[in-house]
């Protein structure tokens, strides 16, 4: 886990790499193409990259009338500008119709650092999972990232890409890793508590699994990219062979991983479960490595929600 590189770098590279595979591929920005990365593929591809302004909402709507037109459009500006201010756009020009539209958002979660709260979108998995029809994917590093890209273009009907600002440890070979929509990932075995995470939280993920491991404690490690449509058999599989389950993620534990997970297990198999991520609070400005570290989004809070776990299985 040496190199790292930002989901939103590899988003930019994989649209660019894509776009000569896919000639109906065309790209949308909202002035903000430097940053979401989208220039790479604007420099490869001039004609099928727009840049509509300041104004999310027109530029969801656009795209949307270009799916209807037979292209694939990839719509891209930070998340919280995606999911919030564009928000009644994506759902009833995109979601309602089920047009074929994919959402590129960048600077996802707490780790977009010095922008502050209102730049920090810990509410976008949860508003865009509610959406009827909406397939939501976080990436955990560069190579899915980019697969997933590959993915959202196969795939027919809307997508939401939640991609991140800062740098996270490429944990896939890209010459071996297969990346299917609605499927989970085992990174790791084990038999006392799952530790399920996505996005950034899957690297910490398994370090807490190596905390864990010298207390003796067996922590099975599950990345979960496709948080809708959630891999319920992979879930369930797991609060039945561990019994007890800890979610992370770089969101808010409201209407995100952490409440995906417990809808599933509560109806298929339910266990002792620990939610990780944004407790019902907005960021603040900082560095992002030391806002994780503030609002425990660590591999130790992570590994200390595992024990509370374990403690609570019947």
């Amino acid at each position: 886990m040496a190199d790292k590189i930002a989901t939103r770098e590899a988003y930019g590279k994989a649209l660019a790499f894509f776009g000569e595979k896919y000639p109906d591929l065309v790209v949308f920005d909202a002035d903000l193409s430097g940053a979401t990365k989208t220039d790479v593929f604007k420099k490869a591809f001039p004609d099928r990259h727009f840049n509509c302004g300041i104004a999310e909402g027109n530029m969801v709507s656009v795209a949307a009338g270009m799916a209807a037109a037979g292209k694939i459009p990839f719509v891209s500006s930070f998340a919280m500008f995606t999911a919030g201010r564009a928000f009644e756009q994506i759902r009833n020009a995109i979601g309602y119709p089920h047009l074929n539209v994919k959402i590129g958002a960048t600077h996802a979660g707490i780790s977009v650092g010095e922008d502050g709260a209102t730049h920090q979108c810990n509410e976008d998995i949860a508003t865009m999972r509610v959406i009827p029809g909406m397939t939501v994917i976080c990436p955990a590093d560069a190579v899915e990232a980019k697969a997933a890209v590959e993915a959202a273009i196969l795939h027919d009907g809307p997508v939401y890409l939640r991609f991140g600002r800062a740098p996270v440890p490429v944990l896939f070979d890209e010459n071996t890793y297969k990346f299917e929509i609605g499927k989970g990932i085992v990174m790791a075995d084990g038999s006392d508590v799952t530790l399920v995470a996505t996005g950034l939280m899957v690297a910490l993920a398994l370090e807490a699994r190596e905390l864990l491991a010298a207390e003796g404690i067996s922590a099975r490690v599950i990345n979960i990219p496709t948080i809708k449509p959630i891999d319920g058999d992979l879930l369930e599989q797991a609060a039945r062979e561990t019994g007890a389950i800890v979610t992370a993620e770089e969101h808010s534990i409201i209407g995100g991983l952490g409440s995906a997970v417990t809808e599933e297990l509560a109806q298929r198999f339910p266990v002792p479960v620990r939610r990780v991520g944004m407790n019902d609070c907005f960021g603040r400005s900082g560095k992002a490595d030391e806002l994780l570290t503030y609002y425990g989004l660590t591999s130790y809070n992570i590994a200390a929600n595992a024990k509370k776990a374990i403690a609570s299985k019947k």
